[in-house]
């Protein structure tokens, strides 16, 4: 799952970057609306090939005790490996030339060019890298969701509206938008149920856009990566 499922994603993302999103840089409801269809046609292939029943994976660690408390440990490792993949991006974005080349294509496209590169290459490795890091998250996550071809569908309203509430920074904004919404969900589901929990979540998201429309790295966290 670490590394079949991140290999494998990424080379889909590749293509699917080079054969379709490559044509709607700087549309961006055209290219979510090309998204969504295209991952409701890979869930119905996926649905006529396997077939509508959930796969489920062993989870390969058991429970850890910390004093009296139990943790699941596959918790923990989920913990660990978000830990040093956002550190890891982090590195790359800061200090290397790697890095400082894909931050400067998202600000400007003529600047990267005018230094030499290809926008185009640019974009097309990012999104591949991309999608190879959602393939990792797919398979980090399939003990505690199985493997069903519409279980990714329950991560997208997240995802979105994480990205959307952290703002511009890529590292900052997605690190303090998780942390926030991650929080609230999670807190008022031990007060109360699961489905309070994500109403919690989405009234938060409403209200944290409406106050800070640019996002929290808009108002805070601004220069960071």
């Amino acid at each position: 799952m670490l590394v079949v499922a991140p290999v494998a994603v990424g080379l889909i993302g590749l293509l699917v970057e080079r054969l379709i999103i490559r044509w709607l840089y700087g549309r961006m409801i055209d290219t979510m609306l090309a998204t969504w269809g295209l991952s409701l046609l890979l869930v119905g292939l996926i649905t006529t090939v396997f077939g509508n029943t959930t796969t489920g994976v062993t989870n390969p660690l058991g429970p850890v005790s910390i004093g009296s408390y139990q943790i699941g440990g596959y918790s923990l490792f989920i913990i660990g490996i978000t830990v040093a993949l956002m550190a890891l991006i982090y590195a790359v974005l800061r200090f290397t030339r790697v890095g400082l080349v894909a931050r400067g294509a998202m600000q400007s496209a003529e600047v990267v060019s005018a230094l030499g590169y290809n926008p185009s290459r640019v974009y097309m490795i990012t999104f591949a890298l991309g999608a190879a890091v959602s393939g990792l998250a797919g398979g980090v996550m399939a003990p505690l969701t199985g493997l069903l071809p519409s279980s990714g569908g329950q991560f997208i309203a997240k995802s979105f509206i994480t990205v959307i509430a952290g703002g511009a920074s890529v590292i900052a904004g997605t690190t303090a938008g998780s942390i926030v919404f991650g929080t609230v969900s999670k807190v008022v589901e031990m007060l109360s149920t699961t489905v309070i929990g994500e109403i919690a979540l989405l009234v938060v998201a409403i209200v944290l856009l409406r106050v800070l429309p640019t996002g929290i790295t808009g108002r805070f966290f601004r220069g960071a990566v």
